[in-house]
C-alpha cells in the first residue's frame, strides 16, 4: 500500500514462460497488494509458472490482442477493489523495481496517469532499441505532441499506472484490441483534461522481451496517426468519435 491506497499490478502476457518469474522477483513486495496476470492464450507454459508463483490469473481461450488483454487487465484489477493500478509488461523490458516510484506519482495525488518513459534520458537507444523503432517514436510522438497540444517525451511505453477513479471513468471498451490501445488511451485521458506525469525508466532489449513485426509498427503507427487526428476534430467540434464519447462523468476528486 502506499498512503493507505491499494496498489496492483496488472501483467498483459503472452508467451512469457522464460521472463515472468525475474519480473516478479523485482516487483517491490512492500508496495503491491495485488498481482494480476492475463494470459492472452500463450502456447508456452506462462498459466502453469503463474500458478506455481502464486499469481492471481486470468487466461483468455482465444487471443484477443493487446488491447483485448489489458481491458481485462484493468476490469480485473478494479473488480478486485484496486486504488491504484500499475500495468508492467512480464516480458522484463522494463524495471519492475520502479512500480513504487509509478504508483507514488498517484497516491499522493500528483497525477492521474504516470507513464515509464524511455525517451527522458535516453536509455532507449543505448539499451538496443533498434534505430528504426527509436525514429518513429520520436517522430510519432513528436506528431501526437502537436495535434493533441502535449508535451510527452514518449507516447509508446508499456510501462503505466493509473488511479482507479481515471480507469472507471474513460470508455475503454470503445478501444481497439489492437497495440494503439496505448496512445488512444493517452488520447482520451488528455480528453478528459486528466494529469498525466512522466518519469525516467530505463529499458531492456534482448531476444526474449516481447516485440512487434515492422508490418505490425507500420499498422500502430497509421493507428496513432489515426487517434491524433481525431482528437483534434474532436477538439474542433467537427467530430465525436466514440473514444471521445462523455456518457461516463469523470470524477477524480
Amino acid at each position: 500500500m502506499l498512503n493507505g491506497r491499494k496498489v496492483a499490478v496488472v501483467m498483459p502476457a503472452y508467451n512469457a514462460a522464460v521472463t515472468l518469474e525475474r519480473t516478479l522477483r523485482e516487483l517491490p513486495a512492500d508496495v503491491v497488494d495485488d498481482t494480476i496476470l492475463v494470459d492472452d492464450a500463450s502456447h508456452d507454459e506462462t498459466v502453469e509458472l503463474a500458478g506455481r508463483l502464486g499469481i492471481h490469473t486470468v487466461r483468455h481461450p482465444a487471443n484477443l490482442g493487446y488491447g483485448g488483454n489489458q481491458k481485462t487487465c484493468y476490469r480485473t484489477a478494479l473488480a478486485r477493489a484496486a486504488d491504484i493500478v500499475v500495468m508492467v509488461h512480464p516480458d522484463y523490458q522494463y524495471s519492475p523495481n520502479l512500480v513504487a516510484a509509478m504508483a507514488s506519482m498517484i497516491a499522493y495525488g500528483e497525477y492521474d496517469m504516470a507513464l515509464g518513459s524511455r525517451i527522458l534520458t535516453g536509455s532507449a537507444a543505448r539499451s538496443g532499441m533498434p534505430r528504426w523503432k527509436y525514429v518513429a517514436n520520436r517522430g510519432l510522438t513528436l506528431i501526437q505532441n502537436v495535434l493533441m497540444g502535449l508535451k510527452l517525451s514518449e507516447f509508446h511505453t508499456g510501462f503505466r499506472a493509473f488511479s482507479s477513479q481515471l480507469l472507471r471513468a474513460l470508455p475503454l471498451e470503445t478501444n481497439s484490441n489492437d497495440f494503439v490501445f496505448d496512445s488512444q488511451m493517452i488520447a482520451q485521458a488528455a480528453n478528459f483534461g486528466c494529469r498525466i506525469g512522466e518519469l525516467s525508466c530505463p529499458s531492456r532489449y534482448f531476444a526474449e522481451a516481447s516485440s512487434i513485426t515492422f508490418r505490425r509498427s507500420v499498422k500502430y503507427g497509421f493507428g496513432c496517426l489515426d487517434t491524433a487526428i481525431a482528437y483534434r476534430m474532436a477538439k474542433w467540434r467537427m467530430t465525436r468519435p466514440s473514444i471521445f464519447s462523455d456518457s461516463q462523468q469523470l470524477r477524480l476528486d
